[in-house]
């Protein structure tokens, strides 16, 4: 009934059919997104991201599913770590890359993969999209194929069909109906409340003026300062800053009212004072991303007011349901966000791998589990309002 093609490049479909798939709340898996990094050299050859996307076609020739794929030299950019993995391949005199990932580069946001827009059909499209998608690693000759931040109902798709799954820990906010960030705080206990307000107060203080601003908004000279404070916390970190100037400028221009850039200007400098630190995020319809930040100068408590505060004042606002801040940190929690189950599903091709590899994800989700319910007993809100702002949101098929 249906026909799988594998795309070299993203422009090889129409945005139109590809968008359609996606739907309004994924912006980091929209046409524009993926096209605007291939187009300046954020993925291919130099950083080991070579596209492969897969759409899978009914017999009308219509594209009635897609999954962003990409073919992998290396495991950076993922944040699903599988380093060990690969060391066990070298110690055995075997190649673990290349690779096939499922995935957005860079971007470790939950939700959909498998792309069938409102299709009545969805389970049966996936089935033929999860099959479709080994033929081609075989056909590759790949070690795996890797499908990350899928949500739970694609994961046990996925495991049906011999993946193995893969659980992880984000820290996630859910909107609960708050009228206001007063309301919101006004669910934690006292003690986690005043900090939060104090937080607030000592970057109020510092005469610090922060804008939130779209990205169809956002100038020429706004997008030249944030690159630069993007790349500057790449390279205090010794990272990788992968995504260059025209990417940001060019998903402005095609898809700014899905981007919201937090500037935080020091006084003085003409109209709006001197940019030192800014924050990125995705916008979808109903979620908030937040993806990058950085800072020329170090402001107390600036961090969370650009990164986390700004973007749940957003949400409040907007009536956003979910916030995802990004991977890892534990700092989080104490600020509202709190331990979210986090998916992937794995095949191993060589079954002499795949057994170990196994057993190694079954202890792992039994840690992650522990981890989890250990970082719920710091959880900032009052007992009664605990399970309703809990991180997990219910499994979207």
């Amino acid at each position: 009934m249906y026909r799988l093609t594998t795309l070299t490049a993203i422009d090889e479909i129409p945005a139109a059919d590809w968008n359609a798939l996606v739907g309004d709340d994924l912006p980091h898996l929209r046409h524009e997104f993926l096209a605007a990094m291939e187009h300046h050299g954020c993925v291919g050859e130099r950083f080991g991201w070579l596209p492969r996307h897969l759409v899978l076609h009914d017999e009308a020739e219509r594209a009635v599913a897609a999954a962003p794929c990409y073919l992998k030299l290396n495991s950076y950019g993922e944040f699903v770590f599988d380093w060990a993995w690969a060391d066990a391949y070298r110690r055995a005199g075997m190649q673990y890359y290349p690779k096939l990932v499922v995935a957005s580069p860079y971007t470790p946001a939950t939700g959909l993969r498998i792309l069938t827009g409102d299709s009545p059909e969805r389970p049966t499209l996936a089935a033929a999209l999860i099959q479709g998608s080994v033929q081609v690693a075989e056909r590759l000759d790949v070690s795996g194929l890797h499908w990350l931040f899928t949500n739970e109902t694609e994961t046990d798709w996925a495991r049906a069909q011999g993946f193995m799954p893969r659980l992880g820990c984000q820290f996630h906010w859910r909107n609960q109906g708050y009228a206001s960030f007063d309301d919101f705080i006004g669910a934690f206990s006292a003690e986690k409340r005043k900090k939060v307000k104090r937080e607030r107060r000592r970057v109020q203080e510092s005469g610090i003026r922060i804008r939130r601003v779209r990205g169809d908004e956002v100038t020429p000279e706004e997008w030249r300062i944030f690159h630069r404070l993007y790349e500057d916390t790449f390279d205090k970190r010794g990272g990788i800053p992968t995504l260059s100037l025209p990417f940001f400028e060019e998903i402005g221009r095609s898809m700014g009212r899905n981007l919201l850039l937090v500037l935080c200007e020091e006084p003085g400098g003409g109209d709006g004072g001197r940019i030192v630190a800014a924050a990125f995020c995705l916008l979808g319809a109903q979620s908030l991303y937040g993806r990058h930040w950085g800072c020329f100068k170090d402001y107390h408590s600036l961090h969370f007011e650009a990164c986390y505060y700004q973007g749940l004042d957003h949400c409040i606002e907007h009536g956003l349901a979910r916030f995802e801040p990004g991977a890892q940190g534990e700092h989080k929690v104490a600020r509202g966000f709190l331990p979210t189950r986090t998916w992937s599903a794995h095949w191993i091709a060589d079954p002499r791998f795949r057994k170990p590899i196994g057993t190694f994800l079954e202890h792992e989700i039994d840690a992650v589990e522990d981890y989890i319910d250990e970082m719920n007993t710091h959880s900032p809100y009052k007992a009664t309002a605990a399970g309703q702002a809990s991180g997990d949101a219910p499994p979207q098929a």
